[in-house]
């Protein structure tokens, strides 16, 4: 049986005209036409993220390899600056020993310590950064001399860097960690507290204290010095800091101040172990940090608070600051602060502090060279010393005399053993300046002298000498490459008890 035959079976089995097929095909071009170009735009924009992602990895890594290579340069121009200025400390009293008739003649007269530390510049400028352009022609003589000491040879610094070099002297500062003694006891303490009281009584400070501190409370002077004192004393019993004669030296326990406004710490009772400790005491803040503790961050001589040192240094007069020199003769047990005009005026505390900065800009920082010239300066002792000149310029100014107690000022001395080398090694970039600071503490208690002749590991001198004697004096023979050892070995240079990298 047949099937009828589909209507388009003839359509269908018609041939396809040779001009339909090429439509078609061009037809289906015409479809697929702009293909390549996406794909290849495609191609591009992945290629593009890819590379845009790669260039900024590669770019921060290498930024990240060149802080860290600067940042390593500039620690080990700060470790060099510290080096060096440990050379300039053990050289001190060959110094001291040489230059002091010289010193004798414009009035500094005494046995007593150089600060050479206040004249890095000076001594230290030759090993730091070149002072001139390879072949650069110098302009004048001291270009020259410029010239000549930086293409000496292992003078200067290679790459571009440099360090800045700040050594201060710690003894000439109030001693907090004086008051954690516990040997000299509450003496210790009250003369802390004295110093603490005197450095904040003027009255110019008097809204400081009428505001409240950084713990949102309100705290007058006696309560931030006993705060301070508290803190280091190893007893449990609270400090007053009162300047009376017939004031309680302590009273009650001491109260639980840091939990009751949340502070999750109590006071240490022991030592500070660095300067940024002060922050965690009552009543530091950012204004009285600025007043009393820090006023310049970036000249840490101005500093009058300090954490190193021992009970039995006394305060280093020589190198003092005027701010220091004036809590010191304010102090309680020193004076009678009350009958001090001194104490009280204002007008006669600018008048001492202008004095005393304009004295020690122009000798170097040294102002009094003995405990004696002090004296004479507060006391405006007629003679021809350096302090009675200085106590006569403070009269002319209107400051009036002071009168200390009885050997009160037999806690003052002309010498350091602690010393705060404050090093920062600087590597320019091409955007920006990557900077490494050292501070580091010496403590030159026990440190021998460099001299020409020294005992070996026998207790032998060297040849063709004798024995150093136990002053430290020399002897004369030359020193021979045994002796020089074994004297390096006393470490001079003092011992380092502090060491931070900022």
């Amino acid at each position: 049986m047949s099937h009828p035959e589909s209507p388009h079976a003839e359509e269908r089995a018609a041939p396809t005209p040779p001009g339909g097929r090429a439509r078609r095909r061009l037809r289906r071009r015409r479809d697929r036409r702009g293909v390549a170009l996406v794909m290849v735009l495609g191609a591009i924009t992945v290629l593009t993220v890819f590379l845009t992602e790669l260039q900024e990895e590669t770019s921060t890594e290498l930024s990240a390899a060149l802080a860290d290579r600067d940042a390593l340069r500039a620690e080990y121009y700060a470790r060099s600056a510290v080096n060096l200025s440990r050379m300039l400390i053990a050289s001190e009293p060959s110094v001291s020993q040489t230059i002091g008739p010289m010193l004798a003649i414009i009035g500094l007269k005494g046995n007593f310590q150089v600060p050479v530390w206040k004249f890095t510049d000076m001594f230290l400028g030759p090993f730091n950064a070149q002072l001139t352009e390879p072949g650069a022609a110098p302009p004048d003589e001291a270009a020259a001399a410029a010239a000549s000491s930086a293409a000496g040879k292992n003078l200067g610094l290679t790459g571009g860097g440099r360090f800045e070099l700040k050594i201060v002297d710690e003894d000439s500062k109030i001693n907090i960690n004086r008051a954690a003694d516990d040997v000299g006891g509450i003496a210790d303490q009250i003369a802390v507290g004295a110093q603490l009281i005197s450095l904040m009584s003027p009255p110019q400070y008097n809204a400081l204290f009428e505001e409240r501190d950084g713990d949102g409370q309100f705290s007058d002077r006696a309560t931030i010095c006993s705060a301070l004192v508290d803190w280091a004393d190893p007893g449990d019993q609270t400090f007053v800091c009162d300047t009376s004669t017939n004031a309680p030296s302590s009273t009650g326990a001491e109260d639980s101040f840091y939990q009751t406004v949340g502070l999750p710490y109590v006071r240490k009772n022991a030592p500070l172990d660095s300067f940024e400790e002060l922050r965690l005491i009552r009543g530091m803040g950012d204004d009285f940090w600025a007043t009393f503790v820090d006023p310049d961050p970036n000249n840490p001589d101005k500093r009058v608070l300090t954490v190193w040192g021992n009970r039995k240094q006394k305060v280093n007069v020589t190198s003092a600051n005027a701010q220091m020199l004036l809590t010191l003769t304010c102090s309680a047990d020193f004076v009678d602060v009350a009958a001090t005009p001194l104490c009280t005026d204002v007008n006669q505390q600018t008048a001492f502090l202008t004095v005393a900065s304009l004295v020690q800009s122009m000798t170097g920082g040294i102002l009094f060279p003995t405990p004696k010239d002090f004296v004479d300066a507060m006391t405006q002792k007629a003679g021809n010393t350096l302090g009675a000149m200085l106590g006569q310029q403070l009269k002319a100014m209107g400051v009036e005399a002071v009168k200390f107690k009885p050997n009160a000022t037999k806690a003052l001395g002309n010498r350091s053993n602690f010393l705060s080398i404050y090093a920062d090694g600087v590597v320019p970039g091409n955007k920006r300046e990557t900077r490494v600071r050292i501070h580091a503490v010496i403590d030159l208690t026990g440190a021998t002298k460099i001299t020409e002749t020294a005992t070996d590991e026998n207790g032998k001198g060297s040849p063709g000498g004798n024995p150093t004697p136990p002053n430290g004096s020399s002897t004369g023979a030359p020193p021979t490459p045994e002796s020089y050892e074994q004297q390096v070995r006393s470490n001079p240079a003092g011992t380092i008890i502090y060491y931070r990298i900022e």
